[in-house]
């Protein structure tokens, strides 16, 4: 997806709020990530377009990307941005719902709070802009799409490890924004040092990355898709690697159950485009490390997981449902 589509569906469940003046509600909704910026636009719950566009770097880079990401989404239709009822944007770091801003994004190259909402509602002319954490919004959005109920986690296995989590029907940020770091939770206390100081990490087991450390691509496809096919052709090597990989995020599932015994655990990101071998591997993997403990055997952990694959789109659709419905605590807006 390098330009604009149009998506003849399908609904989104759930209705969205109408534009201004009752006109029928148009709602864009943003995934911000250090590559690209995927975005989709919304007619009363309809999926009506997405694009996808190189992003930039910085605070300049970051607004201009998104603004023109939403320009050519309105563009398609016939549509002024301003018509807007909402702008959702979703990005990786520290958000703060309430300010409007953005901090620790390192793949943004964003350190400092960066305003992003108010400077993103400026450049489209007015329009009301929300700010989510991107792993919340895709728990949100999964919700959604998936037509799920009860508390569920989205695992995020990408260039880093990190679930969002909608428990009681609202978004859990934590204290200082770190609810659902289960990446730097310690899984190895002998293993290499992670970039956060600590040793052994999870995210160094059980992320994209960390995949794609252990088996470099050798054909050109990506890393996961590779180790997994030659992991079903019987190559012990990559039948290693990938088991150790699934163990791992399986940690990271495990965890997440026994914190907030979440119904549900959707799993997300790069690797997720594997689809249904992710799966499998997966469950297997759940059932041996529950099986001896009659305690863990009754939890059904292996029951609550499920993957979804990038083109579902849980992610910006997540972050427009975020800015339409008011999930964040506040919204920033420019008048």
């Amino acid at each position: 997806m390098t330009a604009l589509e149009a998506v003849p569906g399908p609904r989104v469940p759930g209705a969205l709020p109408p534009g201004p003046g009752g006109a029928a509600g148009w709602h864009a909704g943003l995934d911000v990530g250090g590559s690209k910026v995927l975005a989709v636009l919304l007619e009363d719950g309809l999926l009506r377009r997405t694009v996808r566009v190189p992003s930039r770097p910085g605070v300049t880079g970051v607004v201009a990307t998104a603004a023109d990401a939403v320009g050519r989404l309105c563009a398609a239709e016939g549509l002024a941005p301003g018509v807007l009822a909402s702008v959702g944007v979703g990005l990786p770091g520290v958000v703060d719902a309430a300010a409007g801003t953005v901090a620790h994004a390192v793949n943004l190259g964003l350190e400092d709070a960066a305003p992003v909402a108010h400077l993103l509602g400026q450049a489209l002319g007015g329009v009301r802009v929300a700010l989510e954490n991107d792993l919340n919004a895709a728990a949100l959005g999964a919700a959604r799409v998936l037509g799920l109920r009860g508390d569920l986690a989205f695992l995020s296995l990408g260039t880093g490890l990190a679930a969002g989590l909608l428990l009681d029907g609202r978004l859990r940020r934590g204290h200082r924004g770190a609810a659902g770091e289960v990446g730097h939770l310690p899984y190895r206390p002998d293993g290499p040092v992670c970039p956060c100081g600590q040793r052994g990490c999870l995210e160094l087991y059980a992320s994209g990355s960390a995949l794609a450390a252990a088996w470099p691509s050798r054909t050109g496809r990506p890393p996961a898709q590779e180790v997994f096919a030659a992991a079903s052709q019987g190559d012990a090597a990559a039948g290693g690697v990938r088991d150790r990989f699934v163990d791992a995020v399986a940690a990271a599932v495990l965890t997440l159950v026994l914190t907030c015994d979440v119904e549900h655990v959707v799993v997300g990101g790069g690797v997720a485009q594997l689809g249904q071998p992710l799966l499998v591997a997966l469950e297997v993997a759940l059932r041996a490390r529950t099986a001896t403990s009659p305690f863990l055997a009754s939890l059904g952990v292996a029951d609550r997981v499920q993957v979804v694959r990038p083109e579902l789109l849980v992610a910006p659709i997540g972050a427009a449902l975020a800015a339409a419905e008011g999930t964040g605590e506040a919204v920033a807006a420019v008048g």
